[in-house]
Parts: structure tokens; C-alpha cells; sequence
């Protein structure tokens, strides 16, 4: 009975693992479609921080979703150097959740 509940708990915990790995490939790709990538990327700093950087700053900000969304949308400048990030009104309420949630996974 123990293997049986063992083995079940198992491959829970691999079907869970490629669920969020789909997501975060799902995830990538809307940044990606709402040109989030274009000065960004996962794990070098191109024209603004990487992906990395960004969820290793606000590791422990309760209200980073929020405050990285709000900069999504209306874009921001000075908390991570002189070049401004431009506002992103075009990319929807859900997506831009989507995508602060996957940055902040990382």
C-alpha cells in the first residue's frame, strides 16, 4: 500500500513539474509576442536587466507582482540605471500578470 500511495505521489509530483514548465515556455513566449524580449532576456542584462536579476531583487517584495506590472503598463526609469523603460499599454491586464508572475519565478 505504501508503494502504491509512494509511486502516485511520484508521478503527481512529474506531472506538476511539466505543467510548470509548460507554463513558464508559455509564459516566455508571450514575452516574447508582447516584445517584453527585446531589451530583455532570461539571463544577461541586454538593454534592460535580465529576467534573473529582476526576480533575485524583489525575492522577498510582497507587492513586487503589483509595482512590476504597474511599470509594465506605464513604463519607469531609474531603478536600474539611466535608460527608461517605455510604457506598454497594448499588452492586456491577464498577460502582463502572466508575464510579471513567470519573472518573478525565475
Amino acid at each position: 500500500m505504501k508503494l502504491v500511495i509512494l509511486s502516485i505521489a511520484m508521478v503527481g509530483a512529474l506531472l506538476a513539474n511539466q505543467v510548470q514548465a509548460l507554463d513558464a515556455k508559455a509564459s516566455e513566449a508571450l514575452a516574447q509576442k508582447s516584445g517584453c524580449l527585446a531589451c530583455h532576456a532570461v539571463q544577461n542584462k541586454v538593454v534592460g536587466p535580465s529576467y534573473k536579476e529582476v526576480a533575485a531583487k524583489y525575492k522577498n517584495d510582497k507587492g513586487a507582482e503589483a509595482r512590476l506590472a504597474a511599470k509594465i503598463k506605464a513604463g519607469g526609469s531609474g531603478v536600474w540605471g539611466p535608460i527608461p523603460m517605455p510604457p506598454h499599454p497594448q499588452v492586456k491586464e491577464d498577460d502582463i500578470k502572466t508575464i510579471t508572475q513567470w519573472i518573478l519565478s525565475l
